[in-house]
């Protein structure tokens, strides 16, 4: 008999047998000694909540938004890097839940179907992630792009100039479709249902970037460009350059600093996500839960706050909400969910989350999740802030 699928965890455990190790690894890794990464879903059990009784718990309400758009919850999904190495096609099935779920997806600039591919197929809009590179033309064309596919916001991505270290994708080679080792196709052999739906589709490498930048034509020369286009010089003065060359809704993700988090508001983008790339890239930085507080207390009246990294269930969501965000972004929720079971698995890692969220928040006393603040922690923090 099945086991029965009753949270994020066993989606986890199932993907971890179906997507081949190294991109099983690629998702869920961290950078160095992966302390931060532990530490984004570890910070959030330690927060505590108060349960309230003899209080009306009827006619909940789950709907928000985001950045001004109606969602069902407030949690996105975030852009996600080789989502179609998880699943054949992730990026379209990853869309395709998001739009029947209500909440948004966010398409990574790194993913496997292109923009194009994935407004094709969508049932709604969605939202383009950016990462700035040294080609500024290519950066172009991609923002040109996301407007013709009608992308409803940018996210741009601050946090990525310099790659950190990640042991596990050194290890396992990671390429993109997988090189043919001894290694890899032992470990390919054990995984049948991913291998013949991948050879069932076309899309087997970075759907943006072949055929759109010049000398790139094969998947050797495209690592080699992708590795040397992270540009170190990214600079706020590069920010507005793009908000204003993208002229929508404009998200910048990879915050971490009150300090830098006041820049970010300056440049008058419509949110910030307080993230540390899911521990990927820095470690030994805190947990996004630990920083939003502060950086809350410093720009939560002037700009709105979404979080990521170490989101695993509906209560580590209304925890953030609890401490100062307007909505969430969650990726290796959503990626288990893929590689476990497709499309239907994403689907299902929202309504896991959904229910989770919606039973913590009754059994806080509240109806509506716009109602959440800190009212609902035990000990909460204290504003560093008069």
């Amino acid at each position: 008999m099945a086991k029965a699928i009753t949270c994020i965890e066993d989606l986890r455990q199932l993907a971890e047998r179906r997507v081949p190790r190294m991109f099983y690894d690629y998702a869920d890794s961290g950078s160095w000694t992966e302390s931060t990464y532990r530490a984004n879903s570890g910070d959030f059990a330690a927060i505590k909540l108060r349960q309230r009784v003899a209080v009306d718990m009827s006619d909940r309400s789950l709907a928000s938004t985001m950045i001004g758009q109606p969602v069902a919850m407030p949690v996105a999904l975030a852009p996600v890097g080789l989502t179609g190495m998880q699943h054949p096609d992730g990026e379209i099935h990853a869309a395709r839940a998001a739009a029947k779920a209500g909440v948004p997806f966010t398409l990574s600039t790194m993913s496997i179907c292109s923009i194009e591919d994935v407004a094709r197929h969508s049932d709604a809009p969605f939202w383009f992630q950016l990462y700035v590179m040294r080609d500024r033309g290519f950066i172009d064309r991609l923002i040109d792009r996301a407007k013709a596919a009608e992308c409803s916001a940018l996210v741009l991505t601050l946090d990525l100039q310099i790659l950190g270290q990640r042991h596990k994708d050194i290890r396992n080679g990671l390429s993109t479709p997988p090189r043919p080792t001894i290694a890899n196709l032992i470990n390919l052999a054990t995984k049948p249902r991913w291998c013949w739906n991948m050879l069932r589709t076309p899309r087997r490498d970075f759907g943006n970037i072949t055929g759109h930048v010049g000398g790139v034509g094969d998947m050797r020369s495209l690592s080699s460009w992708a590795a040397n286009q992270f540009d170190p010089r990214l600079s706020w003065d590069d920010v507005k350059y793009i908000r204003d060359r993208w002229g929508g809704k404009l998200i910048l993700k990879g915050v971490m600093d009150a300090e830098d988090a006041e820049s970010a508001a300056a440049t008058g983008a419509d949110a910030l996500v307080v993230s540390n790339h899911g521990g990927r890239q820095l470690d030994g930085a805190p947990s996004s839960i630990a920083a939003l507080p502060a950086i809350a207390d410093a720009v939560g009246s002037k700009i709105e706050l979404l979080m990521d990294s170490g989101i695993r269930s509906g209560q580590d969501v209304i925890k953030a909400l609890a401490l100062g965000a307007k909505g969430v972004m969650i990726g290796r929720s959503f990626i288990y969910g893929l590689g476990a079971m497709g499309e239907k698995g994403v689907s299902l890692s929202l309504d896991i989350i959904r229910k989770e969220l919606d039973t913590t928040m009754a059994l806080c006393g509240l109806r509506d999740v716009r109602d959440v603040d800190a009212r609902i922690l035990v000990d909460p923090p204290r504003p560093s802030r008069t």
